[in-house]
């Protein structure tokens, strides 16, 4: 696929008579709610085989033709360069698709077998209406080996929500947490109202993992979490409770999701992990945990302190680094997850964990912030189709900003009150995909479902192949 950032005066049957491709599948893969109405640095994906690479510091154009299997000239001309002996970092290239010219008697299996992919591969890349039906001189885009990977995604969306949403996209996850049990003092937990979204995981082949949590959207669980991790017979007390809602429910795994833990508690953390897996091991659950965002480990501050990476690599079977909520609601307006900071995260990761035990934490909302921002302001948060449609609204230009990699910007509405936005969009979609690939971690962690975002969902799928376990 390829990512199409609008400029001034561009139209949608411009822009599909450029790719070649059908104005209708832009409008579908995007999600377009007004196809008339674009916006001035809104990207699109363009449903057309082939990828995008950028272009990295001492690569050559016959190195990346080399890479992908295509000659230098097919990357000039798809990418209209008008100097190829000048190729920046950065640069990002379109390279066409492998192409094959069906032969009199050739079958889709044969083709699927001399290029080493699926038959269901090549129907899905060249849209095969009857694969019985291969005519002789039809030219098919043969689709590149993907890397395969696991995804998770949290959702707190109400149960209904939940199941409406899993049965349009649960095919693309490997995972799904309805977040959360919440852990009270005497290791009782809240219960979730859960059934049916855990059923319709299921019937998605999507591993429904339970999540528990000690903290409340206005209570930091500090104390809470003390008081569980102080006490020996308060830390079986959960774990038994746990192990009941697992089994009567259907859950396959845990997700521990402790924070704001006191820094004087973090052995009793680690001891804590170690005692759940020694429980629900046994039994054939799997148990993961939720790191903060650290990129050092002496980092100070009570979301960091407490989270050993080591220990939580050591332990558990895999850890989701929390790595969005820079821009925060409560804070000034920034990016909620730029890319910068999400890489001395995983680098510090990786230096005490293994690669194939990392999810890499991925927002999937906008934010608001009213300007100037005052301090304790909140920032209201929305979907990133919502942040396309105000700045549709509003006549707003959209600007990307190349270091955090994430689109923003700025309107007046009609009170007078100016707003920043900071949202995700293609582009940072893809350079979040791009750093999963580049660092070989296990996977992404969506946080959180309900919020729509059809280019990232569109993008996964094009970029990996994702992993079913069940």
């Amino acid at each position: 696929m390829i990512i199409h950032v609008v400029s001034g005066g561009e139209t949608l049957w411009q822009i599909a008579n450029r790719y070649a491709v059908n104005m209708n599948s832009i409008v579908q893969t995007n999600d377009l709610q007004n196809p008339n109405q674009l916006v001035i640095g809104q990207s699109l994906v363009i449903p057309k085989p082939g990828t995008t690479h950028t272009v990295k510091y001492g690569e050559t154009l016959w190195s990346i033709a080399q890479k992908y299997g295509v000659t230098i000239q097919s990357i000039v001309q798809a990418s209209k360069l008008t100097n190829p002996n000048l190729l920046y970092p950065g640069t990002t290239l379109f390279i066409p698709p492998i192409t094959h010219t069906v032969q009199s008697g050739e079958m889709l299996w044969q083709i699927a077998s001399r290029y080493g992919t699926t038959v269901q591969a090549i129907i899905n890349e060249n849209q095969i209406a009857n694969p019985n039906v291969i005519s002789p001189g039809l030219q098919l885009a043969i689709p590149r080996a993907k890397p395969t990977i696991e995804v998770n995604a949290y959702t707190y969306q109400p149960s209904d929500a939940a199941v409406q949403t899993l049965s349009e996209i649960g095919n693309l996850l490997t995972y799904f947490s309805p977040f959360a049990y919440l852990i009270a003092e005497d290791g009782t937990l809240n219960p979730v109202k859960d059934e049916a979204m855990v059923q319709a995981s299921l019937s998605q082949h999507t591993v429904p993992m339970m999540s528990v949590t000690n903290f409340t959207s206005s209570h930091a669980g500090s104390n809470v979490a003390h008081t569980i991790l102080a006490s020996p017979e308060v830390r079986e007390k959960i774990l038994t409770n746990i192990l009941q809602v697992m089994d009567s429910r259907g859950y396959k795994g845990l997700n521990v999701d402790f924070e704001n833990v006191l820094p004087a508690d973090r052995e009793l953390y680690n001891q804590f992990l170690q005692q759940a897996v020694d429980r629900l091991h046994p039994k054939g659950y799997f148990v993961s945990t939720a790191l903060a965002p650290k990129v050092g480990a002496t980092q100070a501050g009570l979301l960091y302190e407490a989270h050993d990476y080591e220990a939580h690599g050591r332990i558990a079977d895999f850890v989701v680094l929390m790595t969005y909520e820079w821009g925060y609601r409560l804070g000034p307006p920034q990016a909620i997850s730029p890319i910068n900071q999400m890489k001395r995260v995983v680098e510090y990761a990786l230096s005490v964990m293994p690669a194939e035990k990392i999810f890499l934490g991925f927002q999937i909302y906008a934010r608001d912030w009213l300007l100037p921002h005052v301090k304790g302001q909140e920032a209201e948060t929305f979907s990133p189709q919502e942040a396309i449609r105000r700045a549709v609204k509003y006549g707003a230009s959209i600007q990307y900003d190349t270091t955090a990699q994430s689109p923003f910007f700025r309107y007046t509405d009609e009170k007078g009150q100016g707003h920043e936005v900071w949202f995700e969009d293609a582009r940072s979609a893809q350079a979040k995909f791009n750093m999963v690939k580049d660092y070989n971690l296990r996977g992404v962690s969506y946080w959180a479902l309900g919020y729509p975002y059809p280019e990232n969902w569109a993008l996964l799928r094009d970029n990996f192949t994702i992993k079913k376990l069940i």
